[in-house]
């Protein structure tokens, strides 16, 4: 059995199925506390070093001149992963300032490859304190690194050359965007793209090669420091929309909808994306087709805090949305 490490404000032993108050150090400065609640709610560090049974703590600190009574408290974590007890219950009451402190045991299994998020949420019920009756905590972990950057997270073949268009398949009936038509939209490999004040780059790779990204929760890292994020893209059929999540390097994150029309036939400005250039016609199984229709890259771009650096970005979790680049813009 493993046993995570933590840091509680009072730690609490359990005794006939309640929790006896006793003074310890204060919280641990990486706890996150509920953002709206006055009453505060963190959770200790989890140990994902699987598999394994880990030791959790979930704090609970009345910050409301009234005293804080009849508190319960539970804690979750991914779907699938065994938590006992389900709810723990504190006797007493907590006046201003105080805390307590539930220890809960979570079942983590074997680690597997690749980059994860895990979250872990806990919930308390109470009456007096802030008067709000409940308040959520939550605490994201992460495991493995993302990929070094969104050429390295490209998975799908959206550019194709006119005399071997065989290789595309960016709408899943295996056609494909032209190089020759995206050149003359001013699109050529490895261009510079300037788009809603972000400097972007059109794919630096052969034609009929990886070059974009059918989202699918991927992590890439990102540096930079500004007011949005900025994604160069296009979608397939009309509900290429999503949510990407950044990560900034001080642990904190935010998280944003975008989307993009269908590369042909959406009105340019559908959920809210803005044209970057067309081309005429596109490239088919059989060689190139559909002269006299516009087929399309967007950008759109989600909010950023200004004042803290990024380090990753997780993609949306739909492979209809494609990104051929993003970057961060002032």
């Amino acid at each position: 059995m493993r046993r995570a490490g933590f840091t509680t404000t009072l730690r609490a032993v359990a005794a006939a199925g309640a929790l006896l108050l006793v003074p310890a150090p204060a919280v641990a400065a990486d706890a996150r506390p509920a953002a709206a609640a006055g009453t505060e709610v963190t959770i200790s560090p989890v140990d994902l070093q699987g598999p394994a049974i880990s030791a959790v703590d979930v704090t609970v600190k009345n910050t409301a001149p009234e005293r804080l009574r009849s508190l319960k408290v539970s804690f979750a974590g991914p779907v699938g992963w065994a938590v006992q007890p389900a709810e723990r219950s504190v006797d007493g009451s907590l006046a201003q300032g105080q805390s307590a402190t539930a220890q809960f045991r979570i079942q983590v299994p074997e680690a597997r490859a690749g980059f994860r998020i895990r979250t872990f949420t806990a919930t308390a019920t109470y009456r007096g304190g802030d008067g709000a009756g409940s308040a959520t905590g939550t605490r994201s972990q992460r495991t493995g690194e993302p990929v070094a950057n969104i050429a390295a997270a490209y998975n799908a073949v959206a550019i194709t050359d006119e005399s071997n268009t065989a290789p595309g398949n960016y709408d899943g009936e295996g056609n494909s965007f032209s190089a020759q038509k995206l050149a003359d939209a001013g699109l050529t490999r490895g261009a510079e793209v300037t788009a809603l004040g972000a400097k972007l780059r059109w794919p630096d790779v052969p034609s009929g090669t990886k070059d974009n990204v059918s989202s699918a929760g991927q992590a890439v890292a990102l540096t930079g420091k500004g007011s949005k994020l900025v994604f160069l893209g296009s979608g397939v059929g009309s509900g290429a929309t999503g949510s990407a999540t950044v990560f900034y390097k001080d642990g904190t994150s935010t998280s944003g909808s975008f989307g993009f029309p269908n590369w042909s036939f959406d009105p340019p400005n559908a959920h809210g994306a803005t044209l970057v250039a067309s081309s005429n016609g596109r490239n088919r199984p059989s060689g190139y087709g559909n002269a006299g229709i516009a087929y399309r890259v967007f950008a759109h771009a989600i909010a950023l805090d200004p004042a803290k650096e990024v380090e990753f970005v997780v993609m949306p979790a739909n492979a209809n949305v494609h990104v051929f680049d993003m970057a961060v813009a002032p």
